[in-house]
């Protein structure tokens, strides 16, 4: 088994064979583990809200976090990334809509706010777009 060091000085040394040239590609390191149910309870959403909005079935939320299955690579890829950046993924699966419901066109000025209070009908959380205005640009 190797050690933290020993994996440390190998990754180094993939990333200079890489940038050197003599090594094509990059792998990425996909966690093993992923809180589904935490991702999603920062977002405030309910199980149905997650799998509809975010593409994943019901069932496979369900049995994640009843850890009765474990995601496969790519799903904890996104999960990963969802729970860095879920403004990316919206915006990335559903731009049209995203952008409207922030009442913007430009997409990429967009960002995600939860809000913590249940809409009367539903009873649900409520994921709301909001405009964002970068003002590191003045």
């Amino acid at each position: 088994m190797k050690t933290q060091f020993e994996e440390l000085m190998r990754g180094l040394d993939d990333v200079e064979y890489f940038l050197s040239g003599e090594k094509e590609g990059f792998k990425v390191h996909v966690p093993e583990k992923v809180d589904v149910k935490s991702i999603r309870n920062k977002l405030r959403m309910t199980q149905a809200r997650f799998s509809d909005v975010f593409g994943f079935s019901l069932d496979a939320i369900k049995h994640w976090e009843g850890g009765r299955r474990t995601p496969e690579a790519p799903a904890r890829t996104l999960l990963t990334v969802i729970d860095k950046n879920p403004a990316a993924v919206l915006t990335a699966l559903q731009p049209a809509a995203f952008a409207a419901a922030a009442g913007s066109s430009k997409v990429h000025n967009v960002r995600l706010n939860t809000i913590k209070k249940k809409t009367s009908r539903s009873g649900h959380y409520v994921a709301r777009a909001s405009q964002h205005r970068d003002r590191s640009h003045r």
